[in-house]
């Protein structure tokens, strides 16, 4: 079964609230949240596991417009537990997120 971005979306979200409920950041959340539909909305198809997609979108908002550093008060090996995905999955999909966002 292939997944549509709409079904990512849902998945997303609540790997999302999950890390939100813990890593207290209403704003980080918030821009979370509209990246997300962002890049539902797009084109291009969201494949691959939604536990990346949703590490991609805070690991690329925790770094954007600054050299990339991780997320603020996590370790990297914190990072991949809590999302079950590697560091190579972060970053690749937080660069994924960086260029559909930049307009």
């Amino acid at each position: 079964m292939t997944e549509t971005n709409q079904d990512i979306q849902k998945l997303c979200r609540e790997h999302l609230d999950r890390f939100f409920a813990s890593y207290r950041d209403t704003v980080m959340q918030k821009s979370a949240m509209k990246a997300l539909r962002f890049l539902v909305a797009g084109d291009e198809p969201m494949g691959g596991k939604p536990e990346g997609w949703a590490v991609g979108i805070i690991y690329a908002l925790a770094n954007r417009d600054r050299r990339a550093c991780g997320v603020p008060g996590m370790l990297n090996a914190e990072v991949e537990q809590f999302f079950g995905v590697t560091m190579n999955t972060i970053r690749r999909r937080a660069a994924q997120v960086q260029r559909a966002l930049e307009i």
